[in-house]
């Protein structure tokens, strides 16, 4: 996303911000609160599967696995 476009996105959304009642604006940070934390939770979770990605390598690529592989 270009700057200039996201800078205009982010004061139209401060706008409606603005406009709300003291207790929407709390719901509102909650949300976010809440996206955020999902993305992080996210990253991790894909952060962890490359990590094991080369453990299981070597099990899955393993002789015995192609057993397995066959049925």
């Amino acid at each position: 996303m270009s700057q200039p476009k996201r800078r205009s996105d982010e004061q139209e959304l401060l706008k409606k911000i603005r406009t709300l009642p003291p207790e929407r604006v709390t719901e509102v940070e909650d949300f976010v609160d809440f996206l955020r934390q999902r993305d992080e939770e996210q990253q991790l979770t894909q952060a962890a599967s490359r990590l094991s990605e080369v453990a299981f390598a070597r099990i899955w690529e393993s002789p015995d696995d192609a057993d397995y592989d066959r049925l």
